[in-house]
């Protein structure tokens, strides 16, 4: 048990039953919580599932306040955080031995973390991931809509499916995700549990490609969004990205959302136009402990 109202549960299943309700409370806010800790949860009898993973949450006043998670592979996973209970978790978390290689959370408490962490450890936290998340709205259709229309991606597309993935990790730089691709660890990737759809010409060719999660606790993230360089400019990115979020609220979702780049002003404007609002900014840090590391994937979309 960590002091200070931090408690490690005993595991994915009492972890959920004791932070479903919060974790639900806000799925917008909470959906790359949401989605790992589902991930974690259906691939427990893998060799990266839930049993090496470490799940936490922070009570107060007879609720839940916040939760922390690092994955097999070492990100910690962290909800809104006060620059003081971030620095209380780094201190008990430092003071049990643990090296996270990297922190995600939103921009503040990402930060605060980080700060905290090196503090405590000398490990030199470095920025690798900026985004904003958007939130869908009215879903908006998009003018001019390009000509074709949208196909969920089949059994017979999944090579088409993996290089246009691995395209998509080249242009956001996103190499450990390049790296299981080429090793054939597509399953092991972000991109594994994805459902995809293409938007396609009226002859049938694929021009543009976007993915969503699966549904937990009402949310969707739509993930990745990638038109090829030489398709861009047409309106592809957004018909596809419509189609997707049409079919998450046909689907039930409550909310849908995506991440995008904030340096990317084309594609922010884009999802503004078919009815997505900036709630939020993340952020992601990883840590160096004397010997420099390849920067872990973030989860970016870049159309």
């Amino acid at each position: 048990m960590l002091s200070d109202d931090w408690q490690l549960t005993g595991g994915i299943d009492d972890f959920l039953d004791r932070t479903g309700d919060f974790l639900r409370s806000r799925p917008a806010l909470h959906n790359t919580p949401l989605t790992d800790i589902e991930k974690l949860r259906t691939h427990r009898a893998d060799a990266h599932g839930a049993e090496a993973a470490v799940f936490g949450l922070l009570e107060s006043g007879g609720g839940v306040r916040a939760v922390f998670y690092r994955t097999p592979r070492g990100r910690l996973g962290l909800t809104p955080l006060s620059a003081g209970q971030a620095g209380t978790l780094a201190a008990r978390l430092a003071a049990l031995g643990h090296r996270p290689r990297d922190v995600v959370a939103d921009h503040d408490t990402a930060t605060a973390f980080a700060e905290s962490w090196q503090r405590r450890t000398g490990a030199v936290p470095v920025l690798y991931w900026r985004t904003h998340l958007y939130r869908l709205g009215a879903l908006v259709r998009p003018r001019p809509r390009p000509e074709g229309r949208g196909r969920a991606a089949g059994g017979g597309d999944h090579e088409h499916v993996v290089r246009w993935c691995r395209e998509f990790c080249v242009d956001v730089g996103e190499q450990p995700s390049i790296d299981l691709i080429d090793a054939g660890s597509w399953a092991e990737s972000r991109f594994g549990d994805r459902h995809f759809t293409f938007w396609e010409t009226p002859d049938g060719t694929p021009v543009s490609m976007a993915a969503a999660t699966s549904m937990v606790g009402g949310m969707i993230r739509v993930d990745p969004v990638h038109t090829p360089a030489r398709l861009r400019g047409r309106g592809y990115a957004g018909a596809v990205t419509a189609e997707v979020s049409r079919a998450a609220l046909a689907a039930g979702a409550t909310d849908v959302v995506l991440f995008t780049d904030p340096a990317n002003p084309t594609s922010n404007a884009l999802y503004q136009r078919i009815g997505y609002v900036h709630i939020a900014d993340f952020a992601g840090y990883r840590f160096t402990y004397g010997v420099p590391e390849a920067a872990p994937p973030g989860p970016a979309t870049r159309s």
